[in-house]
């Protein structure tokens, strides 16, 4: 629309031309003076300086850690709904600023505002969200179902019902959890863990650290941002906008900073709660060498996929595609890296002809310029990106060659490369540009299987009409967003909310845009009350040969302290099923779009290690025991020396009625360690960190297994959360506006275009 296109031309006009200089921001305090000056380059412009930005200095981290964890102005103490209040006003001062992030986007990393729009966009949603989700966990669950839709089947097949713990015969249980069990805020406390410092990269320079910013922020944190070097202007931009809208300069400090030497400082200081990382997978690996019991939680590489099966619109395949693999320059996490063609589609001239045809049509130039589909990447290719530009392996060929363009080493025409063979290097390595490596393959399951090969999880697409195809996909690929029948980029905060599995990710997997984000920023306690205790009253009413009842002569066997806890277990027990029931055994369609699917869902961490050390309670032994049990994970009772078997080995033979088959394991420190190397587990389950060895940490690290260390609480809301991984799913079921079969489903209402005042 003309205004639209005025509105771009003045950001280019306004910025084009703009210097400007970026100070420290280090408790309350702007600070230039005696620091060393960086550039910020305009990767469109050869040699164009468009700013200058002060790196901190050793001294400079200690202070600011220092101010962040005294929390002068009180960011921690405050309630959740003051965080909101403030939040909101950032979200807005967000929306006024729009054209200026954008603009400092386009000039410090070359992104063309076609692609910075939606970025502010969702730099807004995050803002709101996050405020939003953390004073829903820190002011109550509620009591309403987390259910938002009908009960879907996981991972596209029925689901097994599992057997409640609290069966018929126990409805006394029943009643005495449910006089129990009223809103979370009753059962649990939550605050936030201290000091979080970001970590952000340069290819989302806004909405990236905007989403960290926010999410530690609204959780109770103070915040320190250090943003990618390449990517410094459009941070300090933002920056700006929380500062306006009411964060405190001690609340959000601004410290850029030299990634090898000041940058491994500040992560590695004590005083630091947790660190979010958006970066590679050889940045969180040394961040956690250097300090294995960092709370890290980090998005990282990926080598996604899209496979074109025979039955696919072939035509909007390629359309998909190419946006996936080269909006941005193939710099997005989420982009395409690699193509599987089916062997009908792969041997297909007309396929390879159109789809060669189709990327060579882009637009490829200087950010700038607003006709340009494809800008610059960051800086001069190098690395496995060099290689992938300009080498090719055994058997691959150019279909379409890249080429470096108006002398600007930073721009290059898309290229694509036929033959990839299974296992080489183009099939293996991440190489974040504008290369998109074609495959061929026989059969759907193979394809998956080449897929899940890279190790990598991060985003996947399937392009097929097949709904057995589809299922198939569904059921068996490994990747943390899914997409069918449209592009892998683009996702959306709560529509999409987006985290990927294996060499992409690392901590506990709970996705940005998503509901549980925050809670990962948070520390829980269960609340200090007597309402677990049960009168005699209570007791005599359950039937002799309860099952509960038998665990219950269990614990009272064990000691003192294990009866105690038997009252508090039942509790944990509804309360885990309840919210298996609403909320993590259920998919999720929050919106119900016409014409797209998007299921929010949880997929059971497949294989999980429960290590029980002589410091452990009877209620964190049974209470891990039973969630992992109601999730459905296979477990293993992983045993440290000085623990008595015994009264475990009794416990399952009382709760044999409900209890899955299990291992228990009798094993040293080194013995686990060499597990988790080995890859026998998925994730371990301690009932506190202060007992996780740093040996354990180590490998853990190593194997990208997460170590999941948080006190066990009764609360299922967010106990159960250690036993899951998140996905997300969505899919395009519309072709071309024609829904078909799903014409007539009940969906979100459309918005209806408003009428022109006058």
């Amino acid at each position: 629309m003309p205004h639209h296109a005025e509105w771009a031309q003045s950001i280019v006009i306004a910025w084009k031309d703009r210097s400007t200089e970026v100070s420290l921001v280090i408790a309350g305090e702007e600070l230039s003076d005696g620091r060393a000056t960086r550039d910020c380059l305009d990767p469109s412009r050869p040699g164009a300086v468009v700013g200058h930005y002060r790196q901190a200095n050793a001294d400079d981290i200690t202070r600011a850690v220092e101010c962040a964890a005294r929390d002068d102005d009180g960011w921690r103490a405050m309630s959740p709904k003051a965080r909101k209040q403030v939040m909101r006003g950032v979200a807005e001062e967000l929306r006024r600023a729009r054209a200026d992030l954008m603009g400092a986007a386009l000039a410090n990393t070359g992104k063309t505002l076609a692609e910075s729009d939606p970025e502010v966009s969702e730099a807004v949603d995050f803002v709101v969200f996050y405020a939003e989700t953390a004073r829903w966990f820190m002011e109550g669950c509620g009591r309403k179902s987390a259910h938002s839709g009908p009960h879907s089947p996981l991972c596209g097949v029925p689901m097994t019902p599992h057997a409640p713990c609290l069966d018929e015969d126990d409805s006394e249980l029943q009643l005495f959890a449910e006089r129990r069990t009223g809103d979370c805020a009753d059962h649990f406390v939550a605050r936030g863990k201290g000091v979080v410092v970001v970590v952000s990269p340069w290819n989302f320079p806004i909405a990236i650290p905007c989403g960290g910013i926010a999410a530690a922020l609204a959780a109770g944190n103070t915040v320190i941002l250090k943003p990618a070097s390449d990517a410094v202007l459009p941070a300090w931009e933002m920056c700006q906008c929380f500062w306006r809208g009411g964060v405190s300069k001690k609340a959000l400090q601004f410290v850029p900073c030299s990634g090898g030497k000041e940058g491994a400082q500040l992560v590695q200081h004590p005083q630091v709660s947790a660190v979010i990382l958006t970066g590679g997978t050889e940045t969180a690996l040394a961040m956690l060498r250097a300090k294995p019991d960092l709370p890290l939680s980090a998005e990282t590489g990926g080598k996604n996929a899209t496979i074109v099966t025979a039955m696919a619109d072939r035509d909007l395949a390629i359309k998909n595609v190419l946006h996936s693999a080269f909006g941005h320059a193939g710099q997005k996490c989420s982009a395409t890296s690699l193509l599987l063609l089916e062997a009908e589609i792969y041997d297909d001239p007309e396929f390879k002809r159109a789809l060669v045809e189709a990327a060579e049509s882009l637009t490829v130039g200087s950010a700038w310029d607003l006709k340009t589909k494809i800008g610059p990447v960051i800086r001069p290719p190098s690395g496995d990106l060099q290689n992938a530009l300009l080498t090719l392996e055994s058997g691959e060929s150019w279909a379409l060659m890249p080429r470096k363009l108006d002398g600007n080493d930073c721009l290059w025409s898309p290229g694509i490369k036929w033959g990839v063979h299974r296992g080489s290097y183009t099939h293996m390595t991440e190489f974040f540009g504008p290369v998109l490596g074609v495959m061929r393959y026989e059969k759907l399951h193979d394809a998956i299987a080449m897929v899940n090969q890279t190790g990598f999880g991060l985003t996947s697409g399937l392009e097929s009409l097949d709904d057995r195809e589809q299922a198939e996909w569904r059921a068996s690929i490994r990747a943390g967003n899914l997409y069918i029948n449209r592009s892998t980029t683009g996702a959306i905060v709560l529509r999409q909310p987006f985290g990927g599995m294996g060499k992409s990710a690392f901590g506990p997997g709970l996705k940005a845009g998503g509901p549980n984000y925050v809670a990962q920023f948070m520390d829980f306690a269960d609340a200090k009350n007597d309402e677990t205790r049960m009168t005699n009253e209570e007791w005599e009413r359950f039937p002799a040969d309860s099952m509960l009842r038998g665990l219950h002569e269990v614990l009272e066997d064990w000691n003192k302290e294990g009866l105690e806890a038997w009252p508090a277990l039942v509790v944990a027990i509804s309360s885990y099923e309840r919210w298996w029931r609403d909320e993590f055994g259920v998919e999720h369609d929050h919106f119900k779009l016409v014409g797209q699917d998007n299921a929010r869902r949880y997929l059971l961490v497949r294989d999980i290690r429960l290590r029980i050390t002589p410091h452990d309670t009877p209620f964190s032994v049974f209470a891990r025991f039973t969630a992992a049990r109601i999730v459905g994970c296979r477990i293993t009772m992983s045993l440290a020396p000085g623990v008595d078997p015994r009264p475990l080995h009794r416990a399952h033979e009382a709760s044999h009625g409900w209890a899955n088959p299990l291992e228990f394991i009798e094993e040293d420190d080194e013995q686990l360690v060499e597990a988790i190397l080995t890859h026998q587990c998925d994730r371990v389950r301690y009932a506190s960190p202060e007992v996780v060895p740093l040996a354990v940490r180590r490998a853990a690290a190593e194997s990208q297994i997460f170590i999941a260390d948080a006190p066990v609480l009764a609360e299922g809301r967010v106990e159960l959360l250690w036993y899951v991984q998140e996905q997300s799913v969505s899919f395009d079921y519309h072709r071309y506006g024609n829904l078909g079969a799903r014409a007539t489903e009940i969906r979100s209402p459309l918005v209806a275009p408003q009428a022109n005042a006058g």
